[in-house]
């Protein structure tokens, strides 16, 4: 008996860390899955900013009309940044690709003034890039408007079914996750059949046979997550230099993985409870021997 007693603790001490270390494993995942869906849309945004329209203007249009206009275009809801390129300048770009000056054989400048725009990420879409076009002819000193069209149906296009594929693996995981969160705490709970047995002999009700399982597996769940939060941040932490993560991680956004990791890990290890106290609420005694 003294044996029992001293080995018994030790026992559960053991099943209970291996139980948080096995659910934190889980989280752990579930977070890196999350991450990928932050950091892959961050790059969809990052992508989207930097398509540009080049807005070709007319030769006679005055310096000061520039100014106006492009203060005008910087106004604008749907426009993140706006970038003036004079004649002069357009000219040097050319000569710095092409490596010849196409105005020594020509005799004159042939560029026109244009003014470089980009859009907000969320005017990048089919429909709002009909509004912006519409928009940006408008103006009467606007000789052309410029823009990989073709180009940004393809990038969302694929950006869409990334997303989809992404969303997808996310709730498969969350499934996967259920179910070893569910077998983990199922395994420690059958330890306590014959309690759960006795208890319900004795009169208790269903609810107060659940509460301790429900607390335990909360404060589990808990300690569980908080390891899962720790193990991610770390390596986050001590990958971001190596592999550039600090350029394009939303740090400002990582507290809503960690909030989900939290909640993820408390929820899915109560109702785990629930379900595996409920098996045994309704087992009868010759069947807890066979199972």
């Amino acid at each position: 008996m003294t044996k029992n007693k001293k080995t018994h603790p030790v026992s559960f001490f053991n099943s209970n860390l291996i139980s948080i270390i096995s659910i934190s494993l889980v989280l752990f995942l579930i977070g890196l899955f999350f991450i990928v869906g932050l950091l892959g849309n961050e790059l969809s945004v990052y992508m989207k900013e930097n398509f540009s329209f080049s807005i070709v203007l007319k030769e006679d249009m005055k310096e000061t009309d520039v100014r106006q206009m492009q203060k005008n275009l910087s106004s604008l809801s749907f426009i993140k940044s706006t970038h003036y390129i004079s004649k002069e300048e357009a000219a040097k770009e050319m000569i710095t690709e092409l490596g010849e000056d196409p105005q020594v054989f020509l005799g004159y400048n042939p560029f026109q003034a244009s003014i470089e725009v980009r859009l907000k990420s969320e005017y990048m879409n089919r429909d709002s890039l009909r509004m912006v076009e519409k928009r940006l002819t408008s103006y009467a000193n606007v000789s052309e408007l410029i823009y990989p069209e073709d180009m940004m149906q393809i990038v969302n296009s694929n950006i869409r079914r990334i997303g989809i594929l992404l969303f997808v693996l996310i709730v498969v995981l969350m499934l996967i996750s259920f179910a070893l969160i569910n077998n983990t705490i199922r395994l420690l709970i059958y330890s306590k059949r014959f309690l759960i047995y006795t208890m319900r002999l004795v009169g208790a009700t269903h609810g107060f046979i659940r509460r301790p399982f429900i607390k335990y597996n909360i404060v589990n769940g808990f300690f569980a997550s908080l390891l899962a939060i720790l193990m991610l941040a770390g390596a986050l932490y001590s990958q971001q230099k190596l592999i550039g993560l600090d350029m394009v991680i939303p740090w400002d956004k990582l507290w809503v993985v960690y909030a989900i990791m939290m909640i993820t890990g408390i929820l899915l290890s109560t109702l785990s409870a629930c379900f595996a106290v409920n098996r045994y609420l309704q087992m009868d005694r010759g069947k807890m021997y066979h199972i």
